[in-house]
């Protein structure tokens, strides 16, 4: 009875300095601390996401997330290369009325999607990320969580892997799938890995946990998605989001679509719309008459 009473007690203690009163710890734990061996009979267990050995602090995301030399599209990303440019200036005037909405509504995380493809919605979020670190000591991050056709590390010249897919799979941790680049406090998280099943991971409960996670050290966060009215992928990322803009393009975005995609939040906090591709001539003319981001 001895030896059975001083093995459950040797167990006891393990469990708890594996587990920590049920809260994970901060401090680096070796290895002998987190071994546990597994019994022959168990069956095996389902994937879990990674756990940090690191203080989960901003010092500690800076330290450890990838820092690349980008290479950014001088003809989509406009910040990098021409910040006089007026295309900079009305994103400027697109966070000036995200701001003013903010002094009514409590939003962080944006999510930016369209009707259909080709309207622009990448190029407006990364170019909005662009404009919200203009602004001194604001922090930005930008998501690509278009998991079907993710682009925006190649219009960034960086790469897509590891990324959003590569956490949602349970394959990397946070830290592990950001990177910053050569514009100061904005920071990216790619598509990561293409695969097959881009709704299931979407809705398998990571990606709350994730923004959850991170967005304590942002000031924004803006989060590219599919298009709402081709795919569910938008509609569901917006649970996670506190508020939606709609990109739609002139004199190209089919007026059925756009009210099909819209339709797609109901009951969900809709920011605005973008009217993306307005030439330059009637930018011009329109610049000090109307604004580009209409509430709905």
């Amino acid at each position: 009875m001895s030896r059975i009473h001083d093995a459950l007690k040797k167990a006891e203690l393990e469990k708890s300095a594996y587990v920590g009163d049920g809260v994970e710890s901060s401090a680096p734990r070796s290895a002998s601390a987190v071994q546990v061996e597994p019994s022959p009979t168990s069956s095996p267990s389902v994937a879990t996401m990674p756990s940090f050995t690191a203080p989960f602090t901003f010092e500690a995301l800076v330290e450890r997330c990838a820092v690349s030399e980008w290479s950014p599209d001088p003809a989509t990303m406009l910040f990098f290369h021409n910040e006089e440019a007026l295309a900079c200036e009305t994103f400027r005037t697109l966070r000036s009325r995200l701001y003013q909405i903010r002094e009514k509504l409590s939003i962080k995380k944006i999510l930016v999607t369209g009707s259909v493809g080709n309207e622009g919605k990448s190029f407006v979020a990364a170019n909005l990320a662009q404009a919200l670190v203009q602004q001194h000591g604001q922090r930005a991050l930008l998501i690509d969580a278009d998991l079907r056709a993710p682009n925006l590390h190649s219009v960034l010249g960086t790469s897509a892997a590891p990324g959003l897919s590569d956490y949602l799979r349970g394959n990397s941790e946070e830290f592990a799938i950001l990177q910053r680049g050569p514009m100061e406090n904005l920071f990216f998280l790619p598509g990561g890995t293409v695969v097959a099943n881009p709704l299931e991971l979407i809705t398998n409960g990571r990606m709350n946990l994730l923004l959850s996670r991170l967005e304590q050290f942002f000031d924004w966060i803006v989060v590219n998605s599919p298009p709402a009215a081709v795919v569910s992928d938008a509609g569901l990322l917006a649970n996670s989001c506190d508020g939606v803009l709609m990109v739609v393009r002139s004199n190209a975005t089919p007026f059925d679509l756009a009210q099909r995609a819209r339709d797609e939040f109901y009951g969900k906090k809709i920011l605005g719309v973008v009217l993306n591709g307005v030439d330059a001539e009637s930018l011009t003319r329109s610049r000090y008459n109307h604004d580009t981001l209409g509430r709905s």
